[in-house]
């Protein structure tokens, strides 16, 4: 009874692992996938198929056989996310992964890699960057040698590069494909580039027309010391400043910036400067103070003060009686506003009490170019910082959404910082693209850009205006702020 208890036990563990092989020999015989087609993930007739692709994130739906049990779906040789719920044996629909082409391994790029439980195929289709573009050039007067930078877009998988009608051998392209990165060349600033890529080749002519990016202060008086900043400043003809001839000045070995003392000159126009290479003339006038003006707080011109928080009205000229002169402010014989601050603990400042700077509605920008790119306008005020200012924000906010703009001049880095000051009044200049939304999480100001100049003015184009300091440290500041502000206005730059 013992021997025949055992081979029956036996014989049913040798039944148990038999049956439990079914499953595992049914999994074995699963067929290896097969890819047919990538279509358009839409609805028909716009879900055609695609032979290739610029990859932006889209959805596609791969077809063929053996679909539904994938492990792992890569484009390029990066592998994408994926929701099994959304595949069926014959179709998969999944969303093309975020590729860096300058860090792919370039031996699988124009290929989908299908892996499923029973084997996978690899599907050629060609996914890529779109063609490349060359928007800048960051010195065309580089000495041989120096380290040059092109700047646009898609400028990754470069297979061929010539600058000046020399082939460069060695670059690097940065990692989001903006910039190509190579030592300049014997080569001369009138000659072409040719850049060729997997996905183009693009073709530019090394420009050396200059351009025009700030000037320092666009309302200097007579004496004032004044920089223009821009490119190419090399072989300069003429400057004009509002229509003055500047004889003498200064250039940077860079050729990015013009140095001259301000000659004495009482009417506006563009700055220009001429090289050998072309002409940059500014489509805003400098001395001029009146075209978008928010405030200047005149008593004859647009005072528009609500006459409350932290700021104190003066004038710089020492017989006006009232509102008092200020020697402090040199430069500027109007009047003007300045706000006084001791150091801030952390969080401190406001858009009230003893931080701020409030102005009624006003005009910034005509409804006839409420339409234009936010890019191509800038609010503009002149400033003066006669003490070393370390530390919390100068905030500028709209009437309209609770859209901010930060200057913070004292911020080299991310992670340093230096005093700052000014020796008479500067021309601050912020692009409308720079004001954000407040965000719920990380707070005022880093939130969303503005799409449209009416997010931030309304559609009227007429809002309310308030500059304010706030420290959005986690620490104290290192000093406190003592400033002069002049001539709020918004100016069309481009």
């Amino acid at each position: 009874m013992k021997k025949k208890s055992f081979i029956g036990l036996c014989l049913l563990l040798l039944l148990f692992a038999m049956v439990a092989l079914f499953p595992a020999c049914k999994k074995n015989n699963e067929a290896a996938p097969m890819i047919t087609a990538v279509r358009s993930y839409a609805p028909s007739p716009a879900d055609t198929v695609l032979h290739s692709a610029v990859a932006k994130g889209q959805w596609v739906v791969i077809t063929g056989q053996n679909l539904q049990n994938a492990t792992n779906i890569s484009f390029d040789g990066v592998p994408a996310s994926f929701n099994i719920a959304l595949f069926a044996p014959n179709s998969a629909v999944v969303q093309i992964p975020t590729i860096v082409f300058s860090t792919i391994d370039t031996t699988k790029l124009y290929t989908i890699k299908y892996t499923t439980t029973g084997g996978s195929t690899t599907f050629g289709f060609k996914l890529g960057p779109a063609a490349p573009t060359i928007t800048a050039i960051s010195n065309v007067f580089a000495s041989p040698g120096d380290s040059v930078y092109l700047y646009g877009a898609n400028l990754v998988l470069v297979q061929h590069f010539v600058y000046g009608g020399t082939t460069i051998s060695s670059y690097k392209s940065s990692l989001d494909g903006t910039a190509l990165g190579f030592l300049m060349p014997a080569a001369t600033p009138t000659s072409q580039i040719i850049v060729v890529t997997r996905a183009g080749t693009v073709k530019d002519t090394i420009n050396a027309t200059p351009t025009i990016t700030g000037i320092s202060d666009e309302n200097a008086i007579a004496g004032d010391s004044v920089h223009i900043y821009g490119t190419y400043f090399k072989s300069i003809q003429a400057i004009t400043f509002a229509g003055t001839a500047i004889s003498s000045f200064t250039t940077s070995a860079k050729g990015n910036s013009i140095g001259f003392i301000m000659p004495s000159t009482s009417q506006s126009g563009p700055a220009s400067v001429t090289t050998k290479f072309g002409t940059a003339t500014t489509v805003y006038n400098v001395n001029d103070v009146a075209t978008g003006r928010i405030s200047d707080w005149e008593w004859g011109g647009n005072f528009n003060w609500q006459w409350w928080g932290g700021a104190s009205i003066n004038s710089g000229n020492s017989g006006s009686g009232w509102p008092p002169y200020n020697a402090d402010f040199p430069g500027n014989t109007s009047q003007y506003m300045s706000l006084k601050n001791g150091v801030l603990a952390a969080g401190e400042g406001n858009t009230y009490s003893n931080y701020a700077i409030l102005m009624n509605g006003a005009q910034w920008v005509p409804t006839a170019n409420l339409g234009d790119s936010p890019a191509n306008w800038a609010f503009k005020f002149e400033v003066s910082v006669p003490q070393s200012w370390n530390g919390g924000s100068i905030v500028v906010q709209s009437g309209v959404g609770g859209y901010i703009a930060r200057w913070e001049p004292w911020q080299i880095t991310a992670s340093a910082t230096a005093p700052y000051t000014t020796k008479r009044w500067v021309t601050v200049t912020i692009p409308l693209s720079s004001f954000r939304a407040p965000d719920p999480t990380l707070g005022d100001g880093e939130g969303t850009s503005i799409s449209k100049i009416a997010d931030l003015v309304s559609s009227s184009g007429n809002t309310s205006c308030t500059i304010y300091i706030h420290n959005y440290s986690k620490s104290a500041t290192a000093t406190g702020f003592y400033g002069a502000f002049d001539n709020i206005r918004c100016v069309k730059i481009k």
